[in-house]
């Protein structure tokens, strides 16, 4: 599937972003990761973590210092990937991040104060 200019041009700028501002990636990568838990959000979740590869140092050394092969990364990252532990732990630590574990309510709070945030704009 080929993007648009417009796509392109919007990921080359999302990609600009995730560079910029360490928080806005963790925050990026809270929701990303949030969405995992949910079958209908999962592909968006996985490109999400593809997008935070490629910011920081691309998808080929991010795959190296994880120890893995890019065409593992590229499939575990895909829309119908299915990423082990291990390999979230690996991209994870490859970007300067961890794991971590939150309680659901907490997760609860946060999405319907976005959700409330984004209704008030």
């Amino acid at each position: 599937m080929k993007h648009s200019k417009a796509g392109d041009s919007f990921h080359a700028w999302e990609i600009e972003q995730l560079q910029a501002d360490r928080e806005l990636t963790v925050e990026f990568l809270i929701a990303a990761m949030e969405s995992l838990d949910n079958p209908e959000e999962r592909a968006g979740g996985l490109l999400a973590l593809r997008d935070v590869a490629e910011a920081y140092g691309g998808l080929g050394a991010v795959a190296a210092q994880a120890g893995i092969s890019r065409e593992s990364l590229y499939r575990a990252l895909s829309p119908k990937g299915n990423p082990t532990l291990k390999t979230l732990i690996a991209v994870l630590n490859a970007v300067g991040l961890r794991l971590s574990v939150t309680p659901a309510q907490q997760v609860r709070k946060r999405r319907t104060k976005a959700r409330d945030n984004s209704l008030a704009a």
